[in-house]
């Protein structure tokens, strides 16, 4: 009944009437596609803007990771290494005991092994018998005797036991005061390096191996 209904209705209408409805029509759609056109365009400035958005942040991210790590994933702290005693001797030699050591006790003239750490009073490397990446290590052999080693480090290996471990902060008039006194590395490039830190305070960190 309605659809006969609406037939009957657009027969006794007339070309004008149709004419205006299609029109009607017309405008309406070129509204509804310019309101889809906005929202197309709209939805698309809003995408880049959302991904410049998200680009601007992903880079901020990368270099503030890179500025400033410790926001971006927190670091260990080091832990320093316990200090049992300190002594500073008449020669201006300063020792920390870290490691008392359980083996035989070095003295005055003996023959020992051991590994060190050389560094300047500021803490830029000098020289090591442990390599710094592989952990790999060439200990030497040392002879306790004040014409062969440096006053210092003699100082500060007798009384040390096997296993023990020694921070030392030497100063020149107890260092190389000698070019020929050990231990200096036999590569011309490391013993350069160290002969132009001779007249400054040096920090030596031993560790007796052996007491031969």
């Amino acid at each position: 009944m309605v659809v006969m209904w609406m037939v009957g209705y657009l027969k006794f209408m007339k070309p004008t009437h149709l004419m205006g409805l299609s029109s009607v029509r017309n405008e309406q759609s070129k509204i509804a596609l310019a309101k889809n056109s906005d929202s197309t365009c709209h939805a698309l400035s809003a995408g880049k803007v959302t991904r410049r958005s998200l680009l601007h942040f992903l880079l901020f991210s990368s270099i503030s990771q890179q500025v400033y790590p410790v926001h971006s994933a927190p670091m260990q702290a080091t832990k320093e290494a316990e200090v049992i005693r300190t002594q500073k001797l008449t020669s201006g030699v300063r020792i920390q005991d870290i490691v008392e050591g359980e083996g035989p006790e070095a003295r005055e003239g003996s023959l020992v092994e051991v590994n060190y750490v050389c560094r300047r009073s500021n803490g830029y490397f000098v020289h090591s018998t442990v390599d710094q990446f592989g952990g790999e290590n060439a200990p030497v052999i040392l002879p306790l005797d004040e014409k062969r080693i440096i006053k210092g480090l003699k100082e500060v290996l007798v009384g040390m036991k096997v296993g023990g471990k020694r921070r030392a902060l030497i100063p020149p008039s107890a260092g190389y005061v000698n070019e020929n006194l050990k231990p200096i590395p036999e590569e011309f490039g490391p013993r350069r390096s160290l002969l132009s830190h001779a007249n400054e305070p040096l920090i030596f960190e031993v560790q007796l191996l052996k007491v031969l």
